[in-house]
């Protein structure tokens, strides 16, 4: 049956699903959604927050981790391996069929957030998280912070596949695209085999948004441009994508299995009501890139989305955009860093709170 989360895969768009709980995959529902066109996931510490602090899927293994370690850091590693263990298997066949590290069926785990700002600790636990799981369809995610350029390097010159999350501007993805390609360059020079690893570069789209309209709001007036700069920036992201992976130097890289850095479009969900709620998908599709939503706007695209190519639409009107929000008086440099800033600190303290609810669960069971 054809759906139209599949029609996106016909156009050369990767429909990911942002979302993980051990019920969602041992229940049967990934399946499902892996039959109508789901070809990847990624999940980051509020994700698991909310699914381990729910219910009592979690607590068989708790009791026995316990019997080991009361660190609740190590605590909550033993339980989201285990789910994204899982989902690697169950999107296992998926990577096996496109037959190569361009194609899909991957899973993301994302590194400590603290660590955001610490290159090398980044580095190293980048290299324990891809260990500990030990599926080939593993990314670890790390934030695209300008001390994580170094860890991204590292990681890709180790042959771990790397989520780079967090980005927001232009310049830090043309940065972590960058970063890739050395570590590539590092990873072929020792020997390295290509083949095995991949890379996307994470771009948020609505939080953009939601900080360039409440700026608007704060200069007064100019609602026409109110909606536009999220979508603008993807698509100028898009042409950083198609400059950087072609031409010779990446043609040699290709020649020796590399495969591109692919754009993949997150925060997807429409924070606005007064926007379309899919309008962060329909507006984006193009080839070699990817999707990632919630479960609200899968089901969302699933029941009414529109697949057209659109993401290569009006690149001139783009740049125009930006430079309308620059003559509003919306600086663009300052909203992509608030929104760096607040991800990391946002996803910070989910992790910061996921630990106190393990430990506060551990606490629980001990004294049941």
């Amino acid at each position: 049956m054809t759906t139209s989360l599949k029609q996106l895969r016909e156009h050369g768009q990767s429909p990911w699903i942002d979302y993980i709980a051990r019920e969602f995959v041992r229940g049967g529902e990934l399946d499902r959604l892996v039959e109508q066109g789901i070809a990847g996931l990624t999940s980051n510490p509020t994700i698991f927050q909310q699914a381990i602090s729910e219910g009592t899927a979690y607590d068989e293994q708790l009791r026995e981790v316990m019997q080991q370690t009361d660190d609740p850091r190590e605590v909550f590693l033993a339980l989201a391996s285990t789910d994204v263990r899982e989902a690697c298997d169950r999107l296992r066949p998926v990577l096996d069929e496109g037959g190569s590290a361009t194609h899909d069926g991957w899973v993301s785990l994302e590194v400590d957030p603290d660590l955001a700002h610490d290159a090398a600790s980044t580095a190293r636990e980048a290299k324990r998280l891809h260990e500990l799981v030990g599926r080939p369809n593993l990314f670890v995610k790390i934030p695209g912070t300008e001390e994580g350029l170094d860890a991204i390097e590292e990681t890709i010159a180790a042959g771990i596949p790397v989520n780079v999350t967090l980005l927001f501007s232009l310049q830090r993805h043309r940065g972590a695209a960058g970063a890739y390609l050395r570590g590539l360059r590092r990873l072929r020079d020792g020997g390295g085999d290509l083949g095995k690893v991949a890379s996307v570069a994470s771009f948020f789209v609505s939080r953009v948004d939601t900080e360039a309209d409440r700026q608007l709001d704060e200069i007064g007036g100019h609602d026409e441009l109110k909606g536009k700069l999220a979508i603008a920036n993807a698509k100028l992201a898009y042409q950083t994508y198609l400059e950087l992976f072609s031409g010779s130097d990446w043609e040699q890289l290709a020649a020796a299995g590399a495969s591109p850095q692919r754009c993949l479009w997150a925060s997807t969900s429409t924070k606005n009501p007064a926007y379309r709620d899919v309008l962060y998908v329909e507006e984006l599709i193009g080839e070699h890139t990817v999707n990632t939503m919630p479960p609200a706007t899968v089901e969302a695209f699933l029941d009414h989305g529109r697949v057209a190519d659109t993401l290569t639409q009006d690149v001139d009107e783009a740049h125009r955009t930006l430079e309308q929000f620059a003559a509003a008086g919306v600086d663009y440099e300052q909203v992509v860093a608030t929104l760096e800033r607040e991800g990391v600190d946002k996803f910070a303290k989910s992790f910061r709170d996921l630990i106190d609810g393990v430990d506060s669960k551990r606490a629980q069971l001990v004294a049941a």
